[in-house]
């Protein structure tokens, strides 16, 4: 993990990020290590209680297990040997309160299938990949792009609480 607040790839309170996404965000680098994954989800859980999103609720508890398998899946498939992962966590502004989780990783030959063909015909889960599954279910959106500027590959996926049965009109 990175520690130098002062650095670029140090903690960081954005602001401002899009018009769309004009909310709080939260970035960091970690140690591609089980250990680093571990401490990208507790920070994840930190920051969304400090933001409004309280411990037990349902979007805290979606939002942190999907950051889980996110980083948990880039220090599995996409590690290589010295460099680290990127997370970005963002909450927007207003009614809504749209969260999206991005990890970035520097693997860009592994990459996870395109949403909604997870299953299928030749398609048989192994011992892995239920974790995307997990995350296709509890996310509203998902999919992965290449990364901007570096190599490797960005996975993301939001949680938008105005999609749930709960807040249904």
């Amino acid at each position: 993990m990175t520690s130098n607040n002062h650095s670029p790839t140090g903690t960081s309170q954005l602001s401002g990020i899009s018009p769309y996404w004009g909310g709080r965000a939260f970035a960091l680098r970690f140690t591609s290590t089980a250990r680093g994954a571990r401490l990208a989800r507790r920070l994840v859980a930190v920051r969304l209680d400090e933001w409004g999103v309280p411990y037990g609720s349902e979007a805290h508890e979606a939002v942190v297990l999907v950051a889980a398998e996110l980083t948990a899946n880039a220090v599995r498939h996409g590690h290589v040997p010295g460099r680290d992962f990127h997370l970005l966590l963002r909450v927007a502004d207003g009614p809504r309160g749209v969260t999206r989780v991005e990890v970035s990783d520097t693997r860009a030959e592994r990459v996870p299938p395109r949403p909604g063909r997870l299953t299928g015909p030749g398609r048989e889960l192994t011992d892995g990949g239920r974790g995307l599954l997990l995350v296709e279910s509890l996310a509203d959106r998902w999919g992965w792009c290449p990364r901007p500027g570096a190599p490797g590959k960005t996975v993301w996926a939001e949680w938008d609480p105005f999609t749930k049965a709960e807040f249904a009109p």
